[in-house]
């Protein structure tokens, strides 16, 4: 097997074999690289291969056109180095997926719109979320922290571009940072960004009244996607009055935190998970002994 100096190349195997690269020809494929040009011998030696396998193995990924023979007695090969040959399978994958994607809805009888689809692994979920934006033809909205939607914003300032209009409800400080002009616009969470509950671990968007998807990014991440219409209906409402608290905070937002305290505490104090409610008086630096700002004679907060 690949020796010790070699230990970010042998991580890297499972994605060889994802691609369709047998575990002798990754293996074969990642030593050729490092010794090309090489007999297979010298190959079975570093991939720890058995010698007999080498060149069935060689052959192999010379008909996938990962390597090629350059000489005879012995025989000498050379890997296609990474950029020509992944940007081909990229490209060959790309292709069959656009084709089955229009393909199989055609042979299908089902209606996709009635499920709700579980999707599981921060890959899987990122991937989902950059096909939506991508897919976007009217809208984007979306309700997250400032670091789950940080990996996207490329991607949402191509969607503003080409007029979609991208509309983010903000966890965080970095307004500046999702300003894409044309008509997009940007909110920090009622006034101040200030996540409430587990919403520094959520990601909701929802896209043309068409698709929508709730992920809890840290930990295990996981999620789930929908083209059910009562489903994605019940997330752009909730994005929608996020909008109309902002905008109400934008115009009130002091009387009404003198009303209701501090980020609504009084408020959440009644409806919050109580572990919820106690991490937020934390994170707003209430404690037992402070007073809400702005009530005079409120009790103390319990």
């Amino acid at each position: 097997m690949i020796e010790s100096n070699q230990t970010d190349l042998r991580e890297l195997l499972p994605d060889l074999i994802a691609l369709g690269f047998s575990e002798y020809e990754a293996r074969a494929y990642l030593a050729l690289y490092q010794l090309q040009p090489a007999t297979a011998y010298e190959v079975s030696k570093l991939a720890g291969l058995p010698k007999a396998n080498a060149y069935t193995v060689l052959d192999s990924l010379s008909k996938k056109e990962a390597a090629q023979p350059i000489s005879e007695s012995p025989v000498r090969y050379v890997a296609v180095t990474p950029d020509v040959l992944f940007e081909r399978i990229s490209s060959a994958t790309a292709r069959r997926c656009a084709k089955l994607i229009k393909a199989i809805p055609v042979a299908a009888q089902a209606d996709e719109r009635g499920y709700v689809w579980s999707i599981s692994g921060g890959d899987a979920i990122s991937t989902k979320i950059e096909s939506m934006i991508d897919g976007a033809s009217s809208h984007i909205w979306i309700k997250a922290a400032e670091q789950n939607i940080m990996h996207y914003r490329d991607a949402l300032e191509r969607a503003a571009e080409r007029g979609v209009e991208v509309l983010i409800i903000l966890f965080g400080t970095q307004l500046e940072k999702f300003q894409f002009g044309g008509k997009s616009r940007t909110y920090l969470h009622e006034g101040n960004g200030i996540p409430v509950g587990i919403a520094h671990k959520l990601v909701t968007i929802t896209v043309d009244f068409e698709e929508a998807l709730v992920a809890e990014i840290e930990n295990h991440p996981h999620g789930a996607y929908t083209r059910n219409r009562p489903i994605v209906n019940l997330a752009e409402s909730l994005i929608r009055h996020e909008v109309y608290f902002a905008e109400i905070f934008e115009m009130f937002g002091q009387p009404i935190q003198k009303t209701f305290g501090t980020a609504l505490m009084d408020l959440r104090r009644k409806y919050l998970p109580p572990a919820q409610a106690d991490a937020l008086e934390r994170l707003l630096g209430l404690t037992s002994d402070t007073k809400t700002p702005g009530k005079k004679g409120k009790e103390k907060i319990t």
